[in-house]
């Protein structure tokens, strides 16, 4: 398993090998040198996350060739889907994007890169504010994304706003669907479907006073795309929140 941690203006791969403690056998436990079982007093409800899903990486201006060779050469992932910058761009800005995953499927990690538009990409401003490439966002899978999204906002999680006129044609497009959509529209959760199924997700606003980390909460019903068909809307819910920053 590959697994990323987070310090400040650097993003680090750490590889790591189940085992047990007392056998030395594979196990599904992790665990680093010198843990000690710890049962804290706080014991919040759960809110639903199962695990990560895929975790995002944004890169510089013609980066993401060389980065997605690193991740095939020393990783041995391969390309699983790309999207030029017809497919993800707005009146404004454009990116691309080409997801590597491992041998399994279960390692999924997209990496971005900028594309020519008219003002500053949602990329360039998280380069410039992170001040180099860095993780952008991990997407956290659920079973039941309307209970999760509405535990995460009772606890004070922030959410990007998605416009109404997204949910009037969304059975159209996507056709039916388990959820209920006035739910959906109440807790601005997004729906595309691909040929295996549909998935659903939302996206937080960054969690600190910079435009970088963010979370992405996502549940999968046979899907397994990225939300290609949500990009725009969501492009444009970000490039508002750019607005409001003065970035765009």
């Amino acid at each position: 398993m590959i697994a990323a941690r987070w310090f400040s203006l650097q993003s680090v791969h750490t590889v790591i090998l189940y085992t047990s403690l007392s056998s030395g056998k594979p196990t599904q436990v992790c665990v680093l040198p010198g843990f000690h079982s710890w049962t804290p007093s706080f014991q919040p409800p759960d809110v639903g996350i199962r695990y990560v899903d895929h975790v995002v990486a944004n890169v510089g201006w013609n980066q993401m060739k060389d980065w997605s060779n690193f991740y095939r050469d020393v990783f041995g992932m391969d390309q699983l889907v790309s999207f030029d910058d017809k497919d993800i761009s707005t009146e404004f800005t454009a990116l691309r994007s080409v997801v590597m995953t491992g041998g399994s499927g279960r390692v999924k990690c997209p990496i971005n890169e900028p594309a020519e538009g008219r003002r500053k990409s949602q990329i360039e401003e998280y380069l410039d504010f992170y001040q180099g490439p860095g993780v952008q966002h991990v997407a956290l899978a659920t079973e039941d994304i309307i209970a999760t999204v509405a535990s995460m906002r009772d606890r004070g999680v922030e959410f990007l706003n998605i416009p109404d006129s997204y949910y009037d044609q969304l059975t159209q497009r996507v056709g039916v669907i388990a959820e209920d959509v006035d739910l959906l529209r109440r807790h601005r959760i997004l729906v595309d479907r691909d040929d295996q199924g549909y998935m659903l997700q939302i996206f937080t606003r960054p969690l600190a006073d910079r435009p970088t980390l963010f979370f992405e909460v996502i549940q999968r019903r046979g899907g397994t795309s990225f939300g290609k068909g949500n990009f725009k809307a969501l492009f444009e819910s970000i490039e508002a929140e750019q607005r409001l920053r003065g970035t765009l």
